[in-house]
């Protein structure tokens, strides 16, 4: 498949938040803001981006019977793949407190629960499952990124709009966040009909 619409695929047709409800703690909690938002939305597409393809070589290359060992470690593979996230994470974390210590403050302790975010988790598992090569898992990884990103800024931006709006009180909060959310996912489940090889002009 052709790599951009493996992007395309990742980002709208099979969006990780709104089609398979991947990632929702940190969805939920982050959204109230639009800067929090964006900030945690780029540090998911850094990590699922670069975790995608580092898991992809340990995968192939370390933990398969054709790989350097000659073994079959594949019984390892949540834990390395976690193991990835967990130092990437990291990275991002100490990234941004550098650049944006009010961004790292917003964002609290929701920064390194991207670690535990099981939507970069299902990316990687979803890579081994649909048996990508190494580029096609690098345009899956920013493509579910992006989609990531474009979700919890959506949902931010309706919440903070909503705040002026005469919500009934029973709704007000999560309850309308889990609405909204669901709206979005009918809306994004619209595209499951579309062929991303029409948008590419295969």
């Amino acid at each position: 498949m052709d790599l951009f619409n493996i992007f395309i695929e990742a980002a709208f047709i099979e969006n990780l938040v709104l089609i398979y409800f991947l990632g929702m703690c940190s969805y939920l909690a982050v959204s109230k803001s639009v800067k929090t938002a964006i900030g945690l939305g780029l540090a998911v597409i850094f990590v699922l981006g670069i975790t995608m393809p580092i898991n992809w070589l340990i995968n192939e290359y370390l933990l398969s019977e054709t790989g350097i060992l000659g073994m079959d470690l594949t019984f390892l593979r949540l834990i390395l793949f976690i193991a990835v996230i967990a130092s990437m994470v990291q990275l991002v974390e100490m990234i941004i407190e550098k650049v944006s210590p009010p961004l790292y403050n917003a964002l609290g302790i929701f920064l390194p629960l991207i670690t535990v975010n099981c939507a970069i988790l299902g990316g990687s598992l979803f890579m081994v499952s649909r048996e990508f090569n190494l580029a096609e898992s690098t345009a899956f990884g920013m493509g579910g990124g992006f989609g990531w990103f474009l979700a919890v800024v959506a949902i931010a931006a309706i919440r903070e709009k909503i705040q002026y709006s005469n919500v009934p009180a029973p709704m007000r909060g999560l309850g309308m966040a889990f609405l909204l959310t669901g709206l979005m996912g009918l809306a994004f489940m619209s595209l499951m009909g579309i062929d991303p090889g029409a948008l590419g002009g295969n």
